[in-house]
């Protein structure tokens, strides 16, 4: 069975949206990244660090869903990293109110022993020199190495960002952060500057918008499922890369072809994650309303016309 490799925060979150809030309830991107790619047939492990103020019940959660937790440290006396964010009305925007860094402000990765030949690696949005750290303890290249970052990291720490860039095959970003780490408007522009950094591809989340991924001078879009209900956008983007690279790390193909179907099944479990508050909705997400919904992509998007 093949081996994912997870690395980022399992953390605190606490959320409002217009349609209501929450105290603080279990988040962090390697817990949606986690909870994704449990729908897949893989071994999967995540390395992050929680205070002792960390439930057992969440960490009982990640292994029910057959998730390796012995790479996540639990600092004695330490307090879990906590966000907390308010999201305007058309959910594309949100303020953060409170960043408590906590145990992750000395966080030191430590790969298990047995995932350090993983076969995919997805370093979620983490300092830069954090995700460089634990490429350098693998023991063999993996096959494919994902990284997602985010515009903060542009802002304060850009020369180890494109460091950690230029070792990864795959980089998940927006479209506000590609522009801004590129310095194109045009987003295909962007995606030919980011290439020439190091990735062979090129993903742009777009949020309700959907996901683009380039590849040389290819170009695949893959859009977002219009929904009944959206409550929480937190973590969608986690989730998406969750189902990327779970999808990937099964399939053992790494084709443009094969990233594509890789894209929809991103989208597909991301859709779910936005329907509730936090991670409740991954929680309970069976594999049935997983392929009932991936069939709703593909009508979504297939279509026959005579050319």
């Amino acid at each position: 069975m093949n081996k994912l490799l997870i690395v980022g925060t399992v953390a605190f979150d606490a959320i409002e949206t217009p349609f209501g809030k929450t105290d603080k309830i279990l988040g962090g991107a390697a817990t949606y990244i986690g909870l994704s790619a449990s729908f897949f047939n893989l071994q999967s492990a995540i390395v992050s660090v929680v205070g002792d103020d960390f439930p057992q019940e969440h960490l009982d959660l990640l292994t029910s869903k057959n998730i390796d937790i012995s790479g996540i440290e639990i600092v004695k006396g330490g307090k879990t990293f906590f966000w907390s964010g308010l999201y305007h009305n058309d959910l594309n925007s949100r303020d953060t109110l409170v960043t408590e860094l906590n145990v992750l402000a000395d966080f030191q990765p430590k790969v298990p022993q047995n995932f350090k030949d993983s076969d995919v690696v997805m370093l979620g949005n983490l300092h830069p020199l954090v995700q460089s750290s634990v490429l350098d303890q693998l023991e063999k290249k993996p096959k494919l190495v994902v990284l997602d970052t985010m515009n903060f990291w542009m802002d304060c720490a850009l020369p180890e960002l494109l460091d950690v860039i230029k070792r990864v095959d795959v980089i998940t970003i927006n479209d506000e952060e590609a522009r801004q780490l590129s310095g194109e408007y045009s987003l295909v522009k962007a995606a030919a500057k980011i290439q020439d950094m190091g990735p062979k591809y090129v993903v742009i989340k777009k949020g309700e918008h959907g996901a683009l991924i380039f590849h040389n001078r290819e170009v695949f879009f893959a859009p977002a499922l219009p929904l009944e209900d959206v409550f929480d956008p937190t973590g969608a983007g986690d989730t998406f890369a969750g189902g990327f690279s779970g999808f990937i790390a099964q399939s053992e193909n790494i084709s443009f072809n094969n990233m594509k179907n890789a894209v929809i099944y991103g989208s597909n479990l991301a859709s779910f994650c936005v329907e509730k508050f936090g991670t409740e909705r991954m929680e309970t997400l069976s594999k049935a309303e997983v392929a009932i919904r991936l069939q709703q992509f593909k009508s979504l998007t297939q279509f026959d016309i005579e050319i």
